[in-house]
């Protein structure tokens, strides 16, 4: 059973940066798509961006895309994602996620963590 926990949220001011950190426990990440979702107030949850292995394939929201920056370690478990020239409506909370078959719809989830973009 594969396990992920997220951490490095908190509050920023726009036009900063911060990276989040997902340390993945249970199993090996080596055949797992690692991604990274969030979820707006009153909005739906969406995936963000998504890294299919190490020197793979990495895709991205529009919103996001030149601004975050996601990376693995297999070798660590590890997951990260890296935020720049965040805006308002970046806020929310991020999620870790992890499947075999694909990016999008992923079976295992982390528990979230909380990303406030505000003045």
């Amino acid at each position: 059973q594969l396990q992920l926990v997220e951490s490095g949220g908190g509050l920023v001011q726009p036009g900063g940066s911060l990276t989040l950190s997902c340390v993945v426990s249970g199993l090996s990440l080596d055949n797992y798509r690692i991604s990274w979702f969030r979820q707006s107030p009153g909005q739906l949850r969406e995936g963000v961006a998504c890294a299919v292995s190490t020197y793979g394939p990495t895709y991205y929201a529009d919103s996001v895309k030149g601004r975050f920056t996601i990376s693995r370690d297999n070798a660590k478990n590890t997951a990260s994602l890296q935020m720049t020239n965040l805006k308002t409506e970046d806020t929310g909370v991020y999620y870790c996620a992890a499947d075999l078959d694909g990016c999008w719809s992923p079976s295992y989830w982390g528990q979230g963590t909380q990303v406030t973009v505000s003045s």
